[in-house]
């Protein structure tokens, strides 16, 4: 059946005559004199120019570089007009029925041996027709297609705007000068040529006799839509090969006898596929911002095999990245988490998930053939957003087909409503929701990517789609009266000049009456978004999870470890992107770019929203908040992007505690950009356990210059760090006061950078290096510039491996110091005989106490406590063995003081001290502590 259909122009015709010689010569004349090879280089740099969301790839980045061409398989229209299979993962990934064609062998001869000359390339949107179609363009410029002599493509969506008569030879010599010498000659040559109508989707064709005359002139002027239906008639210009792509829907609108071969683009089918996407994305060189090219190189490598073992295990990241769009996406969400240092400062998550739907769907309306013209993106948010929002609201990420139903079916009404979720679950359901992987929920659907489920969810509501019925009654009702009261006013001001009844200007009011109430009313509903927002951003069941760009991470590179038994009982569903998404929507850059996609967003209801919000999301922020939520909160504010919300919201922030959150270089330049929208000193910021480097302290450095109290233990500072420390602490305008270092990898070179930062610093009052490595060396140097220093008054110098020699020099300067008046010396190598000496110091000067042992004299040391505090806290993170050691110690050091002393209430406070370090020990070798 197949080789009987006419096969789209593939016979012989021979309603056109033998090209002439003198055609030919002339033709060659004209390709001689560059005219093809400058409509080559202007196709190849308009098709290779990328948009903006493409330079964040490295300035390497090309098209033609990095392109993995997706799995297209042939078809024909009995599969394309049967019913669809269940959508399951396993009939997503697995056709093994139909046969893999190339792009380039598209116009190959069919089974039956006879030429293609007419193709329809369909796929489902997000599965790269574009796309393909620029590479196929790019291809040609470069010499990579010799089957054809000239390529000429067509924007269906440029053509359907055009309604004024055009003929075929105008239109190509308007849309591409360089070829006006060509297109004389082209019907009366044999040159091969190709065009291209990508989007067909956008044109109403009819290729009925009676919508579309026959033309076969191609200086005749006709619609752009009947050159189109012709061109495909093989009717004008018969020996012409074309290529059109279009959507599954609109596949049927080109009668099958008219189409050669279809061809259907399968996405990235094959894993290998996303693997190497990932991995010709992930590795261009230039696009991590790094000095260092092995740095950042290990870095690619490490990010490219850790996504490579998460697709190894068929989560559901590899259904998603099934579309070359969410690889995209996968891609791009991950050079903003760790290659910040090249994305603009106001790039925010929510503007890449923005961006990625402007471009898939660039304002597109969903059926063109539908008088109401929704645009593809506004019915995705009142139905694909409904089900996400209900979905958030529950606590779900799986779907039954039953829940869909009751999300897009419920209030269909029309004939053309029913067309629309045709046409929506034809070619753009795919995109949004895929089948789940999990074992036993084979038969729901989850949202391709899980973040997706919260952006639609906050895009439906921030939209205000979430309505009663009295809501949507009242607003049709307003909106209507508001439509006639102009035409009512000026009928009842005519009449009531020629009849003088009083009841006309009443009735007259009253019809104003309505619209302002329910404008009045309608308010509510910004208060009702800004309430929901602030009550998602601060719920208190989510204040221990990880912060959201940890969860982010986690979700596309998967999670180190023993997978989770299947019968082990998931963990709660967590959507705290849902609030930030919301804020982000409301900004500027995201409203101007959803307008472009038909979804509105007034500056009055952002300012609205805005201004009910801030009251309950300050006072709320202001709350001691865990680590990992204030993360949130400041995260959601770099969101927002509006300076003046948060630069009130941060003000009323005096201390910021973030201790153990990760803070990657994205965290470290949201914190930057939050807390540099005021100028107001901060308390403390609390930096313990980050994950901080060299990189990081300059990145925050500004935020640094302005806090009080700042804790930077457990962060693997080296020498390179203390180096940015000194530069803060000589900074003019630097406002630290105290200053904790502890279990950093100071050294040797790191103290002297510190001792260099005291001998300038005039704020300075508190310096903690426990723990800090800086043995002899490292204490000479700090005892050599402390004397320069006139505002320190304590210094905390503990398990430094300090010698008698060094801790007694640091004490003799501490006796001169006009401030310093406590020194930390405990847990270092300091015998016997150095801690008389200390004694012998600590005696001639009152005001300096060197805190060495729990033990002053025949007394015990009023900071016992304090010491063995700091070795409770520090227990994880020091040698428990030397700890012991030093804790024995002590432990003889007490006992022969108490022998020393014949006062019983002295005797009695070395028995309690001595019965806490037992009971500490013993807990030490228990294995307890």
């Amino acid at each position: 059946r197949g080789c009987v259909r006419y096969q789209g122009g593939s016979q012989q015709s021979s309603a056109q005559p033998g090209s002439s010689r003198h055609g030919q010569s002339q033709l060659r004349n004209v390709a001689s004199s560059g005219a093809i090879k400058k409509h080559q280089k202007s196709l190849s740099a308009w098709f290779s120019h990328q948009p903006n969301e493409e330079r964040q790839f490295g300035p390497s980045f090309s098209l033609d570089a990095v392109h993995v061409d997706p799995v297209i398989r042939e078809s024909s229209l009995e599969e394309i007009l049967k019913p669809s299979p269940d959508l399951t993962i396993q009939n997503q990934l697995q056709q093994p029925s139909r046969r893999v064609i190339g792009l380039h062998n598209l116009f190959d001869a069919d089974a039956c041996g006879r030429q293609v000359k007419n193709v329809v390339l369909y796929g489902t949107v997000g599965t790269g027709k574009s796309t393909l179609i620029k590479k196929m363009v790019v291809d040609w410029c470069h010499g990579r297609l010799p089957r054809f002599e000239l390529v000429i493509p067509f924007s269906c969506e440029d053509l359907s705007h055009s309604h004024a008569h055009v003929s075929l030879r105008r239109l190509i010599t308007k849309k591409y000068q360089h070829l006006r010498d060509v297109v004389p000659v082209l019907e009366a040559s044999n040159l091969k040529v190709l065009f291209i109508l990508n989007g067909l989707e956008r044109l109403n064709l009819d290729f009925r006799l009676a919508g579309t005359e026959l033309c076969c002139d191609p200086n005749e002027p006709v619609a752009p839509s009947a050159i189109v239906v012709n061109l495909l008639r093989k009717y004008l210009l018969p020996e012409a090969s074309i290529i059109v792509t279009t959507r599954p829907s609109a596949v049927r609108r080109i009668p099958g006898k008219y189409v050669g071969r279809y061809a259907e683009i399968c996405g990235f089918s094959d894993t290998n596929l996303q693997k190497l996407y990932f991995q010709m994305r992930l590795s261009q060189p230039g696009c991590t911002g790094e000095e260092s090219q092995d740095r950042s190189s290990a870095e690619q490598e490490n990010l490219v095999e850790m996504l490579s073992r998460n697709l190894e295990r068929h989560n559901q990241i590899t259904a998603a990245c099934f579309l070359p769009s969410y690889c995209w996406l996968v891609c791009t969400t991950l050079h903003f988490l760790y290659f910040t240092r090249t994305v603009p400062p106001s790039q925010t998550l929510t503007g890449i998930y923005t961006s990625f739907l402007r471009l898939n769907f660039s304002g597109e309306v969903l059926d063109s053939t539908d008088p109401t013209h929704i645009s593809m993106m506004k019915y995705v948010a009142k139905t694909v957003g409904k089900l996400a929002y209900e979905g958030v609201m529950s606590r779900k990420t799986c779907f039954s087909e039953e829940d869909l139903q009751q999300c897009f079916e419920v209030e269909m009404k029309t004939e053309s409503e029913l067309n629309l979720l045709e046409v929506f679950r034809s070619d753009v359901f795919r995109f949004f929701l895929s089948p789940c992987v999990q074992p036993g929920k084979e038969h729901t659907f989850v949202f391709t990517i899980p973040a997706m489920q919260e952006y639609l969810a906050a895009l439906y509501v921030v939209l205000g789609e979430k309505k009663t019925l009295a809501q949507r009654v009242g607003q049709e009702l307003s909106e209507v009266i508001g439509k006639v009261s102009e035409d009512v006013a000026v009928v009842l001001n005519i009449i009531s000049k020629v009849l003088p009844l009083r009841f006309l200007p009443v009735l007259f009011n009253l019809l104003k009456i309505f619209p302002r109430y329910f404008s009045r009313v309608s308010g509510k509903d910004k208060d009702t978004i800004a309430h929901t927002m602030a009550e998602e951003l601060f719920k208190e069941e989510d204040y221990y999870n990880d912060d959201v760009l940890d969860q982010i991470n986690s979700s596309i590179l998967g999670v180190e470890g023993p997978m989770r038994h299947p019968d082990e009982a998931p963990d709660d569903e967590v959507f705290e992107l849902f609030p930030i998404f919301m804020g982000g929507i409301l900004s500027r850059r995201n409203r101007a770019i959803l307008e472009q996609l038909g979804c509105s967003i007034k500056n009055l209801a952002a300012f609205e929203i805005a201004k009910a919000m801030k009251k309950t999301v300050i006072r709320k922020g202001r709350r001691g908040l865990p680590p990992s939520e204030l993360m949130d909160y400041l995260f959601f504010l770099h969101e927002f992007q509006n300076e003046r919300f948060t630069a009130e919201a941060i003000r009323s922030l005096r201390a910021v505690n973030l201790s153990s959150v990760k803070m990657t270089p994205l965290k470290c330049s949201v914190l930057a950009a939050v807390m540099s929208t005021t100028c107001h000193e901060v308390e403390e910021l609390n930096l313990t356990s980050c994950n901080l480097d060299s990189s990081s302290l300059r990145t925050l450095f500004p935020v640094l210059l302005r806090c009080k109290a700042l804790h930077l233990q457990l962060n693997s500072l080296g020498s390179d760090a203390c180096k940015e420390i000194r530069d803060l602490l000589l900074h003019d305008k630097c406002a630290v006061s105290s200053l904790r270092l502890a279990n950093n990898p100071v050294g040797e070179q790191g103290a002297r950078y510190l001792a260099e930062a005291l001998a300038g610093n005039r704020s300075l009052t508190r310096l903690s290096l426990l723990h800090t490595a800086l043995g002899d060396p490292g204490a000479e140097a700090i005892a050599r510039h402390l004397a320069e220093n006139q505002q320190l008054q304590e210094l905390n110098l503990g398990y430094n491996s300090l010698t008698d020699a060094a801790a007694l020099r640091v004490v003799e300067v501490a006796k001169r110091h006009e401030t310093l008046d406590k020194v930390h010396l405990y847990f270092n190598d300091i015998s016997e005989d150095g801690k008389r000496a200390l004694d012998s110091l600590r005696m001639d000067r009152d005001g300096v106490r060197a805190l060495v042992f729990l033990t002053a004299g025949t007394d015990v040391s009023d900071y016992w406590s304090h010491i063995l505090n700091v070795v409770q806290r520090n227990l994880p993170f020091w040698d428990r063995e030397r700890v012991r050691q030093h804790l024995a110690l002590l432990l003889q050091d007490l006992e022969s003081s108490r022998s020393q002393t014949a006062n019983p209430w002295r005797k009695a406070k070395f028995l309690r001290v001595e019965s806490e370090v037992k009971k500490m020990l013993g807990k030490l070798q228990d294995g307890t502590l």
